[in-house]
């Protein structure tokens, strides 16, 4: 089974402290049968990591390192994000008051009928009205 990874499942498993079993089977399902995510999610993602470095919380070599790491995982880019965006991904944006950004992962999970690891809270509430299968969790 394939699924859709968000950026705060990614980060998650990213920052050792913020890890959970969870997020663990989720990049187990990953290694074994990779993953989708949207045009955004690296840039997300890198931005993650960039707040880290800012706030001393992880410096330039553990970024790059991580980096390194995830980039050794099936992660497939979506190449339609964009073309959903200003209509199916906006739609999902204004029914379940998500951003954008959130909803594009929603709207990826939807069309490619695949479930979605995130553990924001935001987007798991508007998965589960959407009918969409969640994995991961904080605890």
């Amino acid at each position: 089974m394939s699924l859709v990874l968000d950026s705060s499942a990614t980060l998650a498993w990213l920052y050792r402290d913020e890890v959970s079993d969870s997020i663990r089977g989720v990049f187990d399902l990953i290694s074994t049968d990779g993953a989708w995510v949207p045009s955004l999610w690296r840039l997300e993602v890198a931005n993650g990591l960039q707040i880290g470095v800012r706030r001393r919380r992880i410096d330039v070599g553990y970024r790059s390192a991580a980096l390194s790491d995830l980039s050794k995982y099936d992660i497939t880019i979506d190449p339609e994000t964009d073309s959903f965006a200003w209509t199916t991904t906006l739609q999902l944006a204004d029914r379940y008051r998500l951003t954008l950004y959130d909803a594009a992962y929603l709207e990826l999970a939807q069309r490619r009928h695949l479930p979605l690891a995130t553990l924001d809270q935001s987007l798991r509430t508007a998965a589960t009205a959407a009918g969409v299968e969640l994995l991961g969790s904080a605890a």
